[in-house]
């Protein structure tokens, strides 16, 4: 308690005014304070008091529970609990406030008060916005900044962890990759079904396609209906070159007609720097098979390798909604948990669940295994697959199936991928196409140039954010909160001659991405110039 909180109170009558007796009382606490004061060194205490300064240590967002891990990101109403030196309850917190009109003040704050059994805490002010915050004494004494803190209307509106609950499709739960059905169990099917349960797989991702006229015949109508009539979900995978985009979606819907649960795309290497051939490849898909189809994307898992991959065209608007990178740990010389961080990341801007794809070819260790399961779901996702059914091992069937303990003493990253000027590839394209539609000027080239530079410091600034040029955290929350102008990377610049030759086959396709596009602008270009950029190393070889 300070010396202003144990101070007496003034005894006052029924109208306020202090009373005869008070008077009395009054008269002797004034004598006694008279005393005080003149006795030595009473002056410089008080001036001593006078100048501490209130020091903010923490103040992390309550309940952490109910926040993000960071701590740092809180509601509007919510409450922020404070640790540090000189503070009280009683003394104000100054946070920076959406301005009403010109000359109003640019601040608000809310006091301190003691709560029994968090400490002293504060209540966010309705108009407070992202930015540094000041604990300020009652003697008016100012604390250093503190922070920031990242002040938004609602922690439920994207889950911390940027996972989904159970999406209620075939990529939940566990599953299994097979390249070739006839080196799985000999192709046997009853085999099949029962290792599967054995080993709690849910769904089966079977190949379906190479390339754009390679159709597999293991792929078939009958085959997919005789293993989902013993409960099994059956999704298919075809492997995409981007030569021909076009043949390869016809590929990927006949597989959809033969019954598949859901699709998910192989584009690795092949696609680098084909941001019309992907657009074609999306557009027809989705022109054939409808827009609620669940289609997934299984690509390499760090985007920061990749600058000229168009991550950004097969998960942006009318892409894949799921995301499945192929997380092989062993493959690429790290461990588990590196692989975990690394990859959710640097996926996490593109907003769709991660359902981790992992190893079990090279016979890993059981306890990694286990790690990688454990880890699936201390991030909250819904879940997880292998590669593959024929190289895994007697003890990696074992390890699929054993019991695993949760998680303890792990904490999901907090981060994202930082981008600032001089930043260059896909990761660069999507915050650009986000930035673009608040600020029209910003180009769609994959270069964080002085342009998007300025465009983002406008818009940090208009948002109250604290005004770095850089994507923090909080600034990819933001933007990923705008709907992304549209971009037609198949403009006549773009336009190879194999394409051409197949214009009539893909009016549908331009058709549905008009009507896709219906009441917003599109931008025609051809691929950003990020999209010849080389690839920072390959993290994985090519598997397929």
């Amino acid at each position: 308690m300070t010396a202003s909180d144990s101070a007496p109170r003034r005894p006052v009558g029924r109208r306020g005014r202090p009373s005869r007796h008070a008077w009395g009382a009054l008269a002797l606490v004034a004598a006694a304070a008279a005393s005080l004061s003149s006795a030595p060194g009473a002056g410089a205490r008080r001036a001593h008091r006078a100048r501490v300064r209130p020091v903010i240590l923490d103040a992390r967002c309550l309940p952490p529970g109910k926040c993000e891990p960071d701590g740092r990101h809180v509601e509007r109403l919510g409450h922020l609990v404070f640790r540090g030196q000189h503070l009280g309850s009683g003394m104000l917190v100054v946070f920076r406030a959406q301005a009403k009109g010109p000359g109003r003040p640019t601040s608000t704050s809310a006091h301190l008060r003691r709560s029994k059994t968090h400490g002293l805490i504060v209540t966010v002010p309705t108009r407070a916005v992202s930015g540094h915050i000041v604990a300020v004494s009652r003697r008016g004494v100012r604390s250093l900044p503190f922070g920031p803190i990242y002040v938004i209307r609602h922690l439920g509106r994207r889950p911390a962890t940027g996972v989904t609950k159970p999406s209620h499709s075939a990529f939940d739960g566990a599953g299994m990759w097979i390249w070739y059905l006839s080196k799985s169990n000999g192709g046997n099917l009853s085999a099949i079904v029962a290792k599967a349960r054995a080993a709690g797989i849910k769904t089966l991702y079977v190949k379906s396609s190479d390339g754009s006229s390679n159709y597999w015949s293991q792929f078939s109508s009958d085959t997919v209906a005789a293993l989902k009539a013993q409960g099994l979900k059956v999704c298919a995978w075809q492997y995409v070159y981007g030569t021909h985009p076009i043949g390869e979606a016809d590929l990927g819907a006949r597989a959809v007609t033969a019954g598949a649960d859901c699709l998910v795309i192989d584009a690795e290497s092949e696609y680098e720097g084909h941001y019309a051939a992907a657009q074609r490849y999306m557009t027809e898909l989705r022109a054939k098979v409808g827009a609620a189809y669940p289609i997934g994307l299984a690509s390499f898992p760090y985007v920061d390798y990749h600058p000229s991959l168009p991550y950004s065209v097969f998960l942006g608007p009318q892409g894949a909604q799921y995301n499945a990178p192929q997380m092989y740990w062993k493959d690429i010389g790290t461990t588990v948990d590196t692989v975990y961080a690394h990859t959710f990341v640097q996926n996490r801007v593109y907003d769709r669940p991660i359902f981790p794809l992992g190893q079990t070819y090279q016979d890993p260790a059981p306890s990694q295994i286990h790690r990688f399961r454990a880890l699936a779901a201390a991030y909250g996702f819904a879940g997880l697959s292998w590669w593959d059914w024929q190289e895994t091992s007697a003890r990696g069937w074992a390890s699929l199936g054993d019991p695993v303990a949760p998680v303890t003493g792990f904490t999901v990253p907090t981060s994202w991928p930082t981008l600032r000027r001089g930043a260059k590839g896909d990761q660069v394209v999507w915050m650009q196409e986000h930035l673009a539609s608040v600020a029209p000027s910003t180009p769609t080239n994959g270069t964080f140039d002085s342009t998007t530079d300025s465009a983002l410091r406008a818009f940090q600034s208009d948002r109250h954010l604290p005004v770095s040029g850089a994507t923090d955290p909080a600034t990819w929350q933001a933007l990923l909160a705008l709907t992304p102008v549209v971009v037609d990377w198949t403009g006549s610049s773009a336009t190879s001659a194999s394409a051409r030759s197949a214009g009539a086959r893909s009016a549908s396709a331009r058709s549905a991405r008009a009507r896709s596009a219906a009441g917003r602008r599109v931008r025609r270009q051809a691929a950003p110039a990020s999209a010849r950029l080389p690839a920072r190393a390959y993290e994985i070889p090519r598997v397929g």
